[in-house]
């Protein structure tokens, strides 16, 4: 493999090179999806998330090369969108527990929502 040059370091403090971004991508991608598919279809978080996943998953699915993927995903390095799937991933299983597009279990406080106060 005479000219192919490998990233040996992403030059950030505790974020190793990864060596297959597009196939831990395409995984995380798709357990976000499925994750999504446990919350209301109408759900803001969901509505968003979705389109910003299926976005990017379609360039992971047609760029092979990391670069220009990176600059069509415009996350950072590869590395740090992976970190962010990780944790969106992470989310998204929170907000299934926590079911916020559920109607609130008490009347909010009268200008709870005012600013400034």
């Amino acid at each position: 493999m005479a000219g192919v040059s490998r990233k040996i370091t992403t030059g950030l403090t505790g974020l190793k090179v990864i060596n297959e971004p597009h196939e831990m991508l395409k995984v995380l991608y798709e357990k976000i999806l499925i994750a999504l598919d446990k919350i209301p279809a109408t759900a803001a978080y969901r509505v968003n998330t979705e389109q910003i996943v299926r976005n990017r998953m379609q360039h992971v699915l047609t760029e092979r090369n990391v670069q220009v993927l990176e600059q069509k995903i415009d996350g950072g390095q590869i590395e740090e969108v992976i970190l962010q799937a990780k944790r969106e991933l992470a989310l998204a299983r929170k907000m299934i527990e926590w079911k916020p597009w559920e109607p609130l279990v008490a009347q909010a406080p009268k200008n709870q929502w005012k600013w400034p106060f």
